[in-house]
């Protein structure tokens, strides 16, 4: 393969030239409730070249690897032609890398059957089904992904790379009557399968949180203090800051561009948020990215002030900024854009019991049942949640909607706590410009915050 790549990038006529060959092994199961929706193994190689020739990308994207400078040619004539129109594209340096990264498994799941996978994922599906006659059904998935990347380009990087991605994903649906609630866990890594064994207790408890919200009261709309888990913590911080810290909005949007100004307070000094690949052990971890960069972790905000934005070797040369290894695709078909990868809020130093401690009258939720973002405006429906009163975690509610503009809320954190946990599990991922799902993580201790618009009755 190096060598089939290596002569490709011979005797072209563009100013920079890049070859992506993948191979995925892939298994998907799907149940729901007695039912098995999908039980299949799939395997699928292709590759894509990127050209640059005076400012214009061309990309051509193939599953004949054996015809690859034909695919050359096509790109670097592509990127002519785009060059008269469009030639503002320019590339941040970056050193040459030859390497070579096998992971470390525990368990590689291509060892494990596909009769075992569906066999264990039937034991959890029935662990909530018999939990009570309250569950009507269930929603029970499985992804597995072991990957192998050839990069390589006209500077001189070549890269083999492989990757695993494990996860699944447990819904538990209970009602009684017109009422009806769920909750979700998940399990999920990249050192293989045993991440999504042992679950059995976890997926009880998820039955039973469904069951048990059917008897919640739903919350008085109003404006509280609240404070969100790790969980729905990290989804805040990934889908309200994140998506507007990937640099190619940034660039595109001149709204963006007057508001995420590096050196401006967006917080107080005890939030920091950070973003990076290079955090060990994650759904978001990798050591290369799609363009050949080495990963790094990039701070965000620190000391409540934004310091950084995540970027490709495009953005940052647009921008007069270093590239931060953040470009991604999520295969073959696509071209690299900028994509988060673990992003997370750092520990703070309040207990969670200190935290909720002089709270009169509050709400803690729990985990991200759905949402959605607009700019800076965001909207999220907590899985589940209680009310704090007097300091003490109280009666159960449900239907919390939580609302407002991120900017304003991230200057309302005012207490971070000391227990970060990063959300690995799930078999989806992150969604982008038609890219979907993408592999991340995020995270967060328990936050605090003052002033929060919450929708209920």
């Amino acid at each position: 393969m190096q060598n089939l790549i290596k002569d490709a990038l011979k005797s072209h006529r563009a100013d920079y030239v890049e070859i992506r060959i993948e191979d995925h092994e892939r298994t998907k199961i799907s149940l729901r409730g007695k039912n098995v929706d999908e039980l299949a193994t799939s395997r699928s190689v292709g590759g894509c070249v990127r050209a640059l020739v005076s400012g214009g990308w061309g990309f051509v994207s193939f599953n004949d690897i054996a015809n690859l400078k034909d695919h050359v040619a096509l790109a670097v004539s592509q990127a002519k032609l785009v060059s008269r129109v469009c030639g503002d594209n320019l590339l941040a340096p970056v050193e040459p890398i030859t390497d070579t990264v096998v992971p470390a498994l525990v368990v590689d799941p291509r060892s494990i059957s596909l009769a075992s996978k569906r066999a264990l994922l039937e034991e959890y599906n029935d662990i909530i089904l018999s939990y009570s006659p309250k569950i009507q059904t269930t929603a029970v998935r499985y992804r597995d992904t072991y990957s192998k990347k050839y990069f390589a380009n006209s500077e001189g990087t070549y890269i083999e790379q492989e990757h695993c991605d494990v996860g699944a994903s447990f819904t538990a649906i209970a009602r009684e009557g017109d009422n009806v609630q769920q909750m979700l866990v998940s399990a999920g890594g990249i050192d293989g399968y045993q991440c999504i064994k042992g679950h059995h207790d976890e997926v009880r408890e998820c039955a039973r949180r469904a069951v048990e919200n059917l008897s919640a009261a739903p919350v008085d709309a109003g404006q509280y203090t609240v404070v969100l888990d790790p969980g729905l913590a990290g989804v805040f911080v990934h889908e309200a800051f994140g998506h507007l810290s990937e640099s190619d909005f940034i660039y595109e949007n001149s709204m963006l561009r007057e508001i995420m100004v590096l050196g401006k307070q967006f917080g107080s000094p005890i939030l920091n948020i950070a973003d990076g690949a290079a955090v060990p052990g994650h759904r978001g971890s990798y050591k290369y990215d799609d363009e050949g960069v080495r990963s790094s972790v990039t701070p965000l905000i620190r000391d409540g002030v934004l310091v950084g934005r995540l970027h490709s070797r495009g953005t940052a040369a647009k921008m007069s900024e270093r590239p931060t290894g953040n470009a991604r695709a999520i295969n073959y078909r696509f071209q690299p854009i900028v994509r988060m990868t673990n992003t997370y809020i750092e520990n703070g130093e309040t207990s969670f019991d200190e935290m909720i401690s002089d709270i009169d009258k509050g709400i803690y939720a729990i985990d991200a049942y759905g949402g959605e973002t607009t700019m800076e405006m965001f909207t999220f429906s907590a899985m589940e949640a209680f009310m704090i009163r007097k300091g003490k975690v109280a009666e159960r509610v449900r239907n919390v909607v939580l609302t407002g503009n991120v900017f304003e809320t991230l200057m309302h954190i005012d207490a971070i706590g000391n227990d970060r946990k990063m959300n690995d599990g799930g078999v989806g991922g992150c969604g982008k410009g038609q890219q979907f799902p993408l592999p991340v993580s995020d995270g967060s201790p328990h936050i605090r915050i003052k002033n929060v618009v919450v929708g209920g009755n």
